[in-house]
């Protein structure tokens, strides 16, 4: 599998990025004509009349929110082949928009009706079009060749005995982490309280922010015969494993979590993931096809001595 480089992550952001100016342009283009309360739910069953209504300002934060978490998951898991299929995704999300604010272009008192079918054929046509400039952009990110690995792993080794067998285990956090992710489980039920629908679906941000916050605010890291091994130290998963055969080499450094992976949490950038709680003392592992996992974690040396001595040990069985 090719590795996701800066230019197609840069390319599978693209779409996004132009459909969501396009969108807040139309919007403060047509302000003035459209309602207080925009339709933004249609009832089927009722020849297309709106049932369901956002204000501007949620509208337009619920929107932006759409498109930015779909291209963070697209830039996130993008590869060469699928760079269509993010550009047929930002030509939908962006064509059903348009129509939505087109529909809400009527006087304020009058009801709103869709017709769901011509939406989405425009839509679907966005995302056609979309596709297919994605699939002309493929030939801009050359094929990538998967390193091959070559020989023992790289790296410290720690002195074992052929029948010895060791085993590492650390548990670290953040609390800073830990703290935001109770804060946004605490907001959530009272948004949902206080707010009336639909504005009261910003409590589930504070869901989204805070479940995954706190899976990843402790972490256990374990090495041993079955590899690397990251787990939360709240839930049974996310879980992160490497085994031995696909590690390349380990080594403790120093890491800077803005600098190099953009924040903090499970970070994926070019060439590299990881589980960035802080800034410091990390363990990193190389695999065979060149990409690098982190995990910020006390001890780190130890760890990665231990790892290249048992996936030494693995490739010579």
């Amino acid at each position: 599998m090719n590795r996701a480089t800066p230019r197609l992550r840069a390319l599978a952001a693209l779409p996004f990025v132009l459909a969501l100016a396009v969108h807040l342009l139309l919007f403060a283009r047509w302000r003035d004509e459209l309602p207080a309360e925009l339709a933004t739910h249609y009832s089927l069953g009722d020849g297309g009349e709106a049932d369901g209504w956002t204000g501007r300002a949620g509208y337009v934060l619920i929107s932006t929110a759409l498109i930015a978490g779909l291209e963070a998951a697209w830039t996130a898991l993008v590869r060469r082949r699928a760079l269509w299929g993010a550009w047929a995704t930002a030509g939908f999300i962006g064509g059903l928009l348009v129509q939505l604010l087109r529909n809400n272009l009527v006087d304020e008192f009058e009801v709103q009706v869709s017709e769901p079918a011509v939406d989405l054929a425009v839509a679907g046509t966005a995302a056609v079009a979309a596709a297919l400039a994605g699939w002309a952009l493929t030939s801009l990110v050359p094929e990538e060749e998967p390193a091959v690995r070559s020989g023992a792993p790289d790296g410290p080794r720690l002195a074992l005995g052929a029948s010895e067998v060791a085993g590492w285990s650390r548990s670290t956090g953040s609390r800073a982490l830990t703290v935001l992710a109770a804060l946004a489980l605490a907001a959530a039920p009272v948004v949902l309280l206080v707010l009336s629908w639909p504005d009261a679906l910003f409590g589930l941000l504070g869901l989204v922010i805070g479940v995954p916050g706190l899976a990843l605010a402790r972490v256990r890291v374990t090495v041993d015969r079955h590899g690397l091994t990251v787990r939360s130290g709240v839930f049974p998963k996310p879980r992160v494993r490497i085994p031995l055969d696909e590690i390349a080499g380990a080594d403790a450094r120093d890491v800077h979590a803005l600098a190099e992976f953009g924040g903090w949490g499970y970070r994926v950038r070019a060439h590299r993931t990881g589980v960035v709680l802080r800034s410091g003392e990390a363990l990193v592992v190389r695999r065979d096809g060149g990409r690098e996992f982190a995990v910020t974690v006390p001890d780190a040396e130890t760890a990665a001595a231990l790892l290249n001595t048992l996936a030494e040990r693995h490739g010579k069985v």
